[in-house]
């Protein structure tokens, strides 16, 4: 035995760095978190559909709501940051406020999370090249080979140096937000359908149609602004910029998302953009484009979703990876995919593994014969709005217990007043989203009502199994290999 744990430490010696380095700044943490947001994605998907099945023209004021919630989040979150300087993101702070087993769970809802979100764009962008490419005359090809394309090349480009991504991820962004952007302002000069006006945020519109539902959207479209965290290893300065970027992402986001919207239900009018978003929501916003910037606009604003989709998926690998490396350098993984690229400085070996996993799973659900918009996408990002809504309710939890225990920071509005706030929206979203997730995956009866079917139930499931896997594996260590849990408690305790 002893001649055999002496060969493993000599393998573990020839295992490169396993801590990562970089000298990320705020605009470089800020492009990838809220590329991973997938601005187009919202504004040409999630907002008609926010505005077809929640509440009409009042949708965009979903948005700040959202970005209120979220904000008061944060506060929290930052302060945490500045507390526990360590890059675990969700698991470290639940795992530091009530303990390793809770904390273990989160790190499983956590992967679940990102996992959901990116293989659920895989499978909308591989329908969207292939309707594309079809459109123009090229090849009729099964949308799964596109996906599995573009898992490829996304993991070349996560395999490297994060700086390259975050290049990658800065210029697709200035042009996802560029051509939005153009269509508000030629909106507001052309004085939209039937004149400008505050009617979204009237509390007629806000509280029409079923807002519940539309929250639902608006709090999806934020899911990746609170992955600031995973990169403070590789930040510069990691006290201000992690905080910096996190504010930075919320603000940005929510502004960009209400503004956006709103130039949406003022070019078809408040009384036509329901009709609007009812007759065609897929290319609503295609639609729009070319009605205020013409044929060049609908073409550049095509193109630029497939980007935008790209950019997502690119962000969210670069996320479960460092999540991935966080949980093996805690012995919770296996411990070679905690290895560092000796060049790229890259946790290289979590690439490979997170583009395996999303290679395999696109294979899965081209063997199960899974519509790539209509299941895959809608399941996978239903599920993951609601495991990101519980993931921060339970972080939020974590926050007030660890500063009301160790009192390391005595600011009553950032240890108490904001998390609580931010708690209490959060856990009403939770069940606003709960109650009506069974729509997000297509469950409902004849009269078109959600009812917890096999879909939603399988998927439910998953958002209880894993963290309970999380559980039972700290109580596992715990018992039987307590040495292994040290390094838990060291690392997040």
């Amino acid at each position: 035995m002893t001649a055999m744990r002496e060969g493993a430490d000599e393998a573990l010696a020839t295992i490169p760095a396993r801590s990562l380095k970089g000298s990320l700044g705020v605009g470089s943490i800020v492009f990838m978190v809220v590329a991973a947001a997938a601005p187009l994605t919202v504004v040409g998907g999630a907002a008609p559909l926010g505005i077809l099945l929640g509440n009409g023209a009042g949708f965009p004021s979903l948005f700040l709501v959202s970005a209120v919630i979220l904000l008061f989040f944060s506060v929290g979150l930052s302060a945490m940051t500045r507390k526990v300087p360590k890059p675990g993101g969700f698991f470290t702070y639940v795992g530091h406020g009530l303990g390793r087993p809770a904390g273990l769970a989160t790190a499983y809802l956590a992967l679940l999370t990102y996992t959901a979100v990116q293989v659920a764009v895989y499978g909308y962008v591989g329908a969207i090249i292939e309707s594309t490419l079809k459109g123009l005359g090229g090849p009729d090809l099964p949308w799964y080979l596109y996906s599995l394309a573009i898992v490829v090349i996304v993991g070349l480009l996560g395999y490297r140096n994060i700086e390259l991504s975050s290049k990658v991820l800065g210029v697709l962004l200035i042009c996802e937000v560029g051509i939005v952007l153009a269509l508000v302002v030629a909106v507001v000069i052309r004085g939209g359908a039937s004149g400008l006006s505050a009617a979204p945020f009237l509390p007629s519109n806000i509280f029409s149609g079923s807002p519940g539902v539309g929250l639902i959207f608006a709090i999806a479209a934020f899911i990746g602004f609170e992955s600031t965290a995973i990169f403070r290893d590789e930040a510069k300065t990691p006290d201000r910029t992690i905080p910096r970027a996190t504010y930075i992402a919320v603000i940005g986001i929510g502004v960009f998302y209400t503004l956006a919207s709103w130039g949406i239900v003022m070019a078809w009018g408040p009384d036509g953009v329901l009709a609007a978003a009812a007759k065609d929501p897929a290319n609503m916003v295609i639609l729009t484009t070319f009605n205020y910037l013409g044929i060049v606009g609908e073409t550049v604003i095509n193109v630029l979703i497939i980007t935008s989709m790209f950019a997502c998926v690119l962000s969210f690998h670069n996320v479960l990876t460092r999540y991935q490396h966080s949980m093996s350098n805690v012995s919770l993984l296996p411990t070679r995919i905690g290895a560092v690229h000796p060049k790229h400085l890259s946790p290289h070996v979590s690439s490979l593994v997170q583009t395996a996993t999303a290679f395999i799973l696109t294979v899965a659900f081209a063997v199960l014969g899974l519509d790539p918009v209509l299941q895959v996408f809608t399941w996978f990002s239903g599920l993951s709005t609601l495991a990101i809504a519980v993931l921060m309710a339970v972080t939020s939890v974590a926050i007030i217990v660890f500063f009301a225990r160790t009192r390391s920071d005595k600011r009553l509005w950032n240890t108490v007043i904001a998390p609580v706030i931010g708690l209490i929206g959060l856990l009403a979203a939770t069940v606003i989203i709960t109650v009506n997730f069974p729509m997000l995956v297509g469950d409902v009866n004849a009269k078109g009502a959600p009812v917890f079917g096999v879909a939603s139930a399988s998927l439910l499931a998953l958002v209880i199994l894993l963290p309970l896997f999380g559980v039972l594996q700290a109580l596992y260590l715990r018992a039987k290999r307590p040495k292994e849990y040290e390094q838990i408690v060291d690392a997040i305790g």
